[in-house]
C-alpha cells in the first residue's frame, strides 16, 4: 500500500485516493489550513486518529456527491433555458409565419373585392351610342369604360402591339382583324353584328376573349410579352 499526497491531505489507499480539501482543519484544529502541502508534509488518512476516518471519509463522499449533484442541476437548468429558447423562436417563427398569411389572404380579397366592384361598375358594349367613325383618343375611352381598371393598363399594352388601337386594322398576312386582331375576325360576330366598325363591340368579344382564355388582360399580357402572340 502507498501513501499518495494530495491537496489538503490523502487517502492511503492501494486502489484510489480520495480527495478532502476542508477535513485537514477539522483533523488539526485548524479551520483556514489550505495550504500546499509536500511529500514530506503532506495530511494522510492514516495520519488523522482512527475513530475519526470513518467521519472524514463520510465527509468527503458527501461533499463530492454534492458537487455532483449542483453540477448536475446546473447541466439540467441551462438545457431546460435552450430548449425554452430554441422554442420561442419556433413559435415566434411560427406566428410570423401565420400572420404574414393572413395579410396575403386579405390582400387576394380585397383586391378580388377591388375587381368585382369595378366589374359591376363597367359599361357595355351596348351603353354606347354606334357612330360612323373613332378616333383613337375616343376608342381608349371606350375601353377605359369596359375594361376593369386594375386590368385596363395590361389591355392597353396587348392592343397597342396588335393594332396600335385601330379598330380597323387588317393583318394582310394572317387576315387576323380589328383592336384585339382577332383570327378570323368574324368571331367577335359573338359580341355583335356590328364586329367590323364598331370597337365597343370588339373590345367586349377581346375582353371576353382574354378572361377565358387567359383569366384577365394582365395573365394575357404576360403570355403575350412571352410568345409575341396571345
Amino acid at each position: 500500500m502507498s501513501r499518495i499526497s494530495v491537496r489538503g491531505f490523502a487517502v492511503a489507499s492501494a486502489t484510489a485516493v480520495t480527495t478532502v480539501g476542508a477535513v485537514v482543519g477539522v483533523a488539526t484544529g485548524d479551520p483556514t489550513n489550505d495550504l500546499e502541502t509536500t511529500a514530506s508534509g503532506a495530511t494522510l488518512l492514516a495520519d488523522i486518529p482512527v475513530g475519526d476516518q470513518a467521519e472524514v471519509q463520510s465527509a468527503s463522499l458527501t461533499q463530492q456527491a454534492d458537487t455532483i449533484a449542483h453540477a448536475a442541476d446546473a447541466d439540467a437548468k441551462r438545457s431546460a433555458e435552450e430548449a425554452a429558447r430554441l422554442q420561442a423562436a419556433e413559435d415566434a417563427k411560427s406566428k410570423k409565419a401565420e400572420a404574414q398569411k393572413a395579410a396575403d389572404e386579405k390582400a387576394k380579397r380585397e383586391r378580388e373585392a377591388k375587381e368585382v366592384a369595378s366589374r359591376s361598375a363597367a359599361r357595355d358594349a351596348g351603353d354606347f351610342a354606334v357612330q360612323s367613325s373613332y378616333t383613337v383618343a375616343q376608342v381608349k375611352a371606350i375601353a377605359q369604360q369596359m375594361v376593369p381598371a386594375g386590368q385596363f393598363q395590361c389591355f392597353s399594352n396587348i392592343i397597342n402591339q396588335e393594332s396600335t388601337w385601330n379598330y380597323l386594322a387588317v393583318n394582310k398576312s394572317s387576315g387576323a382583324y380589328g383592336l384585339v386582331q382577332a383570327l378570323p375576325g368574324s368571331k367577335m360576330a359573338s359580341a355583335g353584328a356590328d364586329w367590323r366598325t364598331n370597337p365597343a363591340t370588339q373590345i367586349k368579344w377581346g375582353l371576353n376573349y382574354m378572361e377565358d382564355r387567359y383569366g384577365s388582360p394582365c395573365a394575357a399580357w404576360t403570355f403575350h410579352q412571352a410568345n409575341g402572340w396571345y
